[in-house]
């Protein structure tokens, strides 16, 4: 039996799963009879099915489980949460083989779904495409493991390196990348669980920072706002998505109410990292950092990065606000009409 064409099933549908899962990874899972495909299934909203359980309700005639092949990105859960474990459900069924990407690393988990299936007299496979596997999985791995979440710079520079003129005179966003790339950035946003800017991206463009050209829920806004001058008539504080604003008041915590939060850190040093915690406290598990040039090299220049977005269009500033700077290993690149994306991973 081809493991990996099922696992690279698994791995596609598990796609669908990615923005509406958290804080449930985004697990796929196929069910394979005698050659044939049964049985599909992926992870649903937080509290609802997992992968295994939606693939398993997804089979009409049950009773050939017992002979079946299940195949899962991610070993399936021994721990009961907001749904009972995984793993009973595939003893419960007696499925004859369980092939899985890869193991998981939460604590709670870590191998103990693997040993449950296996002394119920199942066969376990592991490590089929563990690579491709893991790098699906890549928000919640970083979260197990770097406690803090998966964090992706992103912006648009002009083909002479520049993210924005010297002077922008009307409070909103001048563009640099085409309405295609725009409407990219908004699949992307819908993809993550949070998005950052600072008090300069906020001043000069009064953005919205949600999803207006893609489905999917807004991002959780992050605004880094140090001396709290943001004024309160702008998008940002319109209570429409929540909103964490990161201030220099170790007291401004008691400012805070359901929509509109704030936390205090010391300016003076290891900002990023400061950041990172306080979004790990509010679990969340991936962050895209669009602020300007200031904002994103204050992650860069810390090293607390993992993916890099660049679009570069056909416009040039000649000055202006300059990108950047950085290094990193480009894993895509990809024509936009008259723009370019570069995405980099930080090795």
């Amino acid at each position: 039996m081809n493991h990996e064409f099922y696992i690279k099933r698994c791995l596609q549908i598990a796609k669908n799963a990615i923005g509406i899962s958290r804080p449930n990874p985004s697990v796929g899972a196929v069910i394979v009879h005698e050659n044939k495909i049964i049985g599909e299934g992926f992870t649903s909203v937080y509290g609802e099915n997992h992968a295994e359980v939606n693939a398993v309700n997804s089979v009409k005639n049950v009773a050939v489980l017992k002979e079946s092949t299940i195949y899962v990105t991610l070993e399936p859960c021994s721990h009961f949460g907001k749904t009972p474990p995984c793993a009973d459900l595939l003893v419960k069924h007696q499925f004859k083989k369980v092939v899985i990407g890869c193991v998981d690393s939460n604590s709670l988990v870590a191998g103990k779904g693997i040993e449950r299936l296996k002394n119920a007299g199942i066969e376990v496979i592991v490590g089929v495409l563990e690579k491709e596997c893991r790098e699906h999985h890549k928000r919640f791995f970083t979260v197990q493991e770097k406690k803090r979440p998966y964090i992706i710079l992103k912006w648009a520079q002009t083909k002479d390196g520049f993210m924005a003129p010297e002077t922008n005179i009307e409070q909103k966003p001048i563009w640099i990348s085409n309405q295609y790339s725009q409407q990219l950035v908004h699949k992307f946003r819908a993809q993550e669980h949070a998005i950052l800017v600072g008090t300069n991206t906020v001043l000069s463009d009064n953005p919205k920072l949600n999803v207006r050209n893609w489905f999917g829920e807004n991002p959780i806004r992050i605004v880094i706002d140090k001396e709290l001058k943001i004024p309160k008539n702008l998008f940002v504080y319109d209570e429409t998505v929540k909103t964490i604003f990161i201030t220099n008041d170790m007291n401004s915590n008691k400012k805070s109410s359901e929509k509109l939060i704030f936390e205090g850190i010391n300016f003076d040093e290891n900002v990023a990292k400061q950041i990172c915690a306080i979004l790990y406290k509010h679990h969340i598990e991936s962050v895209i950092i669009e602020g300007g040039t200031k904002t994103i090299q204050t992650f860069i220049d810390e090293n607390l990065w993992d993916e890099a977005s660049i679009f570069t269009s056909e416009k040039v500033f000649k000055n202006g606000v300059k990108a950047p700077v950085f290094s990193g290993k480009i894993v895509s690149e990809m024509d936009i009409k008259n723009d370019i994306l570069k995405i980099y991973s930080n090795d």
